[in-house]
């Protein structure tokens, strides 16, 4: 035996099953993988390769509660669902309920794992469920927190309205290509003006709301300071950007999708781009920062910056956004005004 590379024996006093704790990776001893469909929910437990089935209703959520509940079953470090479009929502609310840590994740990440791991395959719910819980091992995927009622509501108005406004565009742009017919002019303006007013009605309830709530209100009124920031993109932030405040600016950047990722390989590096993120919070923000490069004079200066660089139009608005959520990020955070930010009070004395 080589000698040389043995490593001693601790001494009397230290704590010898602490420090293989310590070194050791923090992999979730027990994880749970719940593949949601529309009539089932397939359980599957990283323990064991037996795959429970609940009918996807009342009775069923509550039997999935009670189960990883037990007090005398080893209790999950995670619980991985998807987001399945809103079907995962009952589900969700009842584990977070139950005091269980649950965590949402993005279908195309848990495909990529299923890729790696050789599961090519999407139509046995068995080796879905399977995966979902190999991912909450090895992914370590973030917990989801429990909301009030007033920010779920939130979401689902903002959501609502988003997806109006979609098609009222694709309306729009139907209108014109339409002119031959009047018949059918009509009808399309027709649903454009129901479009309209149900748009309206949509942001009177989304004010509403938000007045009604006391932290809802304060945000929005500290977002709202900003120049170039109006109440769509508050009430985006607000609903679906939930961890502006609580985050660092980096994390705030990737969650927003509007981080920068490397395209390095060996001596070659690659340009860099923007990918993931949350879809609806990296499209609202692009015209707020279109307008801030123009009115806001932080955002201006820095703007300005970029464009002597030569840097492209495109790189410069979302290197814009990037900059405005980072703002928005430390006004929330240190619950601060605008003008209270000291960027914006070292312009103001250095014109």
């Amino acid at each position: 035996m080589d000698t040389a590379t043995r490593t001693p024996p601790p001494p009397a006093d230290t704590d010898v099953a602490a420090a293989p704790a310590a070194a050791a990776p923090a992999v979730p001893s027990l994880a749970v993988g719940i593949d949601v469909s529309k009539d089932t929910l397939d359980l599957a437990r990283s323990d064991s390769s037996h795959v429970a089935t609940f009918a996807n209703d009342p009775a069923g959520v509550a039997a999935v509660v009670d189960l990883l509940a037990a007090a005398d079953a080893p209790a999950p470090a995670v619980i991985v669902v998807e987001a399945t479009g809103g079907l995962e929502r009952p589900l969700v609310d009842a584990l977070l309920d139950a005091g269980l840590p649950v965590a949402r994740v993005h279908p195309g990440r848990v495909r990529h794992l299923a890729r790696g791991l050789g599961v090519l395959a999407k139509t046995d719910a068995a080796a879905d469920a399977r995966v979902l819980a190999r991912f909450g091992q090895l992914a370590a995927p973030r917990l989801a927190e429990r909301h009030s009622r007033a920010a779920d509501d939130l979401r689902a108005l903002v959501v609502c309205r988003r997806q109006l406004t979609v098609t009222r565009t694709q309306q729009s742009n139907r209108l014109g290509a339409t002119a031959g017919s009047k018949p059918a002019r009509r009808a399309i303006e027709a649903v454009i003006k129901t479009l309209d007013r149900r748009v309206g009605r949509l942001d009177k309830q989304i004010r509403d709301l938000i007045d009604a709530d006391d932290e809802l209100a304060r945000l929005d009124g500290l977002l709202q300071t900003v120049p170039g920031v109006g109440p769509t993109l508050s009430a985006t932030l607000a609903a679906e950007l939930t961890e502006l405040g609580t985050a660092d600016r980096r994390q705030v950047a990737a969650l927003a999708g509007v981080a920068p990722v490397n395209a390095d390989s060996g001596k070659t590096s690659g340009t860099r781009s923007i990918r993931g993120g949350r879809a609806a919070v990296r499209c609202t923000p692009y015209m707020a920062a279109v307008a801030a490069s123009r009115f806001n004079p932080v955002i201006r200066a820095f703007s300005d910056r970029l464009r002597a660089a030569g840097k492209p139009n495109k790189v410069r608005i979302v290197a814009c956004m990037r900059k405005l959520l980072t703002l928005l990020n430390a006004m929330a955070r240190e619950n601060l005004t605008w003008d209270q930010l000291d960027v914006v009070k070292k312009l103001a004395t250095n014109p």
